[in-house]
């Protein structure tokens, strides 16, 4: 009897998602092997799934669930595909309180103004909430993109691109997004945001932490500026110094542009030299 009652109980924790998918695979999809590997591939796959739809008790009011690209410490080959990046699915706190209170508050305001609408103020929560989504996702492990910022706020991206360069000039931290963690685009800021802080006298762990990148990448942005401001005290020019690093030209043009805004004395012999 004892026997009897203990197997009805022991009964409950087997219907689970994962036998079920052990169930699925021997019985339906007929999978023979070893069944040390089927209780593998079910693994994979709850994992998998709490990847892509993470528990719904985590979420509470105003958050959203997002898949994003997963953060990584190494960019991406020329040519890869969107799709071909790893995803990290991540729960973003789209709305809060705080916005709600704002939201009472703007409309208060706006009556009694008569209709004059602070639109100062509104750029200034927009570029909190562009910060505060960023990080989020950063803390998470993933990277958001400036597209993926632009859908989440519905703001253009050529707003969401003039809220970041007043999030940079008025924040002393980088913002984590996947163009700025991968160093893709056009403007150097993170570079720069870097070598500012460096030329400040901070060190590297501290300047890691402020610009939330890894102390090895850090030391290696660091490491290619000393290097590129010692071969322009050599006077070399920038197509030598690309041959002698082995680096892009851009790359290359990008931290001479960032020398020549604490040594600019060094940009114009160099200059000079190109000329």
């Amino acid at each position: 009897m004892k026997t009897e009652t203990r197997s009805r109980y022991e009964s409950i924790p087997k219907r689970s998602f994962r036998n079920g998918i052990i169930r699925l695979l021997e019985e339906e999809f007929k999978l023979i092997g070893s069944h040390k590997v089927i209780e593998l591939i079910a693994d994979s796959i709850i994992e998998l799934h709490k990847e892509y739809y993470p528990d719904i008790e985590k979420l509470s009011h105003g958050n959203i669930i997002w898949r994003t690209t997963k953060a990584t410490s190494h960019k991406a080959s020329y040519g890869t595909r969107s799709e071909d990046y790893e995803v990290k699915t991540v729960i973003l706190p789209l709305i809060t309180d705080e916005d709600v209170e704002h939201r009472i508050k703007s409309h208060y305001a706006y009556r009694i103004q008569k209709g004059k609408r602070n639109y100062q103020k509104q750029e200034q929560r927009d570029i909190e909430k562009m910060g505060s989504l960023a990080k989020s996702a950063a803390s998470q492990g993933g990277w958001l993109t400036g597209a993926e910022l632009s859908v989440l706020m519905n703001r253009s991206l050529t707003t969401i691109g003039r809220y970041m360069r007043i999030y940079h000039q008025t924040h002393q931290e980088i913002l984590p997004t996947k163009g700025m963690m991968l160093d893709q685009g056009s403007v150097p800021t993170h570079k720069a945001a870097i070598i500012n802080l460096y030329e400040q006298g901070l060190p590297e762990p501290d300047i890691a932490r402020l610009t939330n990148h890894t102390i090895e990448s850090t030391s290696r942005y660091i490491k290619t500026y000393k290097n590129v401001k010692l071969l322009l005290e050599k006077k070399f020019g920038i197509m030598e110094i690309v041959r002698v690093t082995g680096l892009g030209y851009r790359t290359i043009y990008q931290y001479r542009e960032i020398v020549n805004q604490y040594h600019p004395e060094l940009g114009q012999e160099e200059e000079s030299k190109d000329s």
